[in-house]
């Protein structure tokens, strides 16, 4: 009817008006930045000022950009719900971020690694072999702490580190007559250290050495969180993870109660169980360092899908005939896009959380993980490590699970995550790809 042909038209003119039309200027000069809960959290976000993100896109072509009064309207509406939303999850340290860094540390020097072996064959392996002659009582954390080089009770006993030396001269320690006698003087005038000092000497020693090897603000992150330890202990635990060829020291992993095996397990059940141990620990080796990539990946994917929305919406609004529902949808869509943040943040706080509670606690028979390790997660059986696995894949599957519920009520917005998801696969096969090349290519 007529009546139906104008109400079309006149509903088109509007939407054209307010979400078709480009009415405001965009400026980045005008945003105003409240800094008091980045201050909180012990972030902080740089201002476009101290940017070249206002030079840059302030003007395009000598032309500055404007936005419809409608999606004016909505962006700052999402970005207020998304902002009041992530502000609303309690500050913590990102746990997983703190591990990465470590994990990835490597003792580039060549010369430092040769010293790191060469002290183990001369103070450890002779502290360690008489440790185990003399068997003296022990407790529970002694027994761990001689379990790697840098042992704090080989370095302040008597008889152990103080008694054994380097069996080759070492040109930072010049030679000394008392300490040194009975050994012989070389040219270049190098002497022949207690195993002590050469592990403990400031500025030369091995383990200050080792120290400068972590990034000091990993450090002073890690300390800050681990208040349970001194810094000396937080330090020794740094060192322990990048010296040490591996962990020594495992636990069951029995982080949680899980569908797998039987009650009582029977001969296959363990044999089962230790296959699947040994495969995640095995595939571990490519995969969290592909999770860490696709982590900094997704944050530059959704803003450039954001960007994508954004020149999609002129010729979605014309082939949609300029339609209410149209609009309607779009703008839930764009509000999807920006809420996906919000489920970034929430996955790594709950990440963050969970490794808290499991390695936060210090030390303790009714803790869930005994022994402190900065590398956490990398150094346990079947539940933790089935647990980063687990947690990694939250950063696709909360986002994902957000969208698929707006297909509830018909939106259907699934394919922007799986554009997240494409565009960072890429560079998490890269990432784990690194590992597999570090590797030599022997996990395949």
């Amino acid at each position: 009817s007529s009546m139906r042909i104008e109400n079309r038209i006149w509903v088109a003119i509007v939407v054209l008006m307010f979400a078709g039309i480009p009415f405001i200027d965009i400026d980045l000069g005008t945003i105003k930045y409240d800094q008091a809960r980045s201050a909180q959290c012990q972030v902080n976000v740089l201002q476009p000022t101290d940017t070249g993100w206002s030079q840059s896109f302030s003007t395009l072509n000598n032309q500055s950009a404007k936005v419809p009064v409608w999606w004016a309207f909505m962006h700052a509406l999402s970005r207020a719900v998304t902002g009041a939303s992530v502000a609303a999850i309690p500050c913590g340290t990102d746990l997983r971020q703190m591990r990465m860094d470590i994990n990835t540390t490597r003792i580039d020097d060549p010369v430092l690694a040769q010293g790191v072996a060469d002290f183990t064959h001369d103070c450890y392996g002779p502290a360690r072999a008489k440790l185990f002659m003399n068997r003296p009582e022990l407790d529970e954390a002694q027994m761990h702490d001689v379990t790697w080089i840098g042992s704090t009770y080989f370095v302040n006993t008597g008889g152990y580190y103080d008694t054994y030396h380097s069996r080759t001269p070492r040109d930072t320690w010049p030679y000394d007559t008392d300490r040194d006698a009975g050994l012989a003087q070389v040219s270049g005038g190098g002497g022949y250290p207690t195993c002590q000092q050469w592990w403990s000497d400031n500025g030369n020693g091995l383990r200050a050495r080792l120290l400068g090897q972590v990034d000091p603000s990993v450090l002073t992150r890690l300390a800050g969180w681990a208040g349970f330890l001194s810094r000396s202990e937080v330090d020794d635990s740094v060192i322990r993870a990048i010296a040490s060829p591996r962990q020594q020291k495992l636990n069951q992993g029995t982080v949680y109660t899980d569908y797998g095996g039987q009650i009582d397990k029977t001969l296959p059940n363990i044999v089962t169980r230790t296959a699947g141990d040994v495969g995640l620990a095995v595939g571990a080796i490519p995969a969290f360092p592909a999770m860490d990539v696709v982590r900094k990946a997704l944050p530059m994917v959704l803003a450039l899908l954001k960007m994508a929305l954004v020149i999609c919406i002129p010729l979605v609004l014309l082939m949609g005939t300029y339609d209410l529902k149209t609009v309607v949808t779009v703008s839930v869509v764009q509000f999807a896009l920006f809420f996906v943040d919000f489920w970034f943040q929430l996955a790594r706080w709950i990440d963050s959380t969970i490794l808290d509670a499991l390695y936060g606690s210090g030390w303790g028979w009714n803790r869930p993980v005994t022994n402190f390790d900065p590398v956490m997660g990398l150094n346990n059986a079947f539940g933790d490590l089935l647990l980063n696995f687990v947690m990694g894949t939250m950063f696709l599957v909360l986002p994902g699970f957000w969208l698929a519920a707006l297909g509830w009520v018909g939106i259907r917005a699934g394919h922007a995550i799986q554009g997240m998801s494409d565009g960072s696969k890429g560079a998490g096969q890269a990432g784990g790809g690194g590992a597999g090349a570090l590797t030599g290519g022997k996990l395949k």
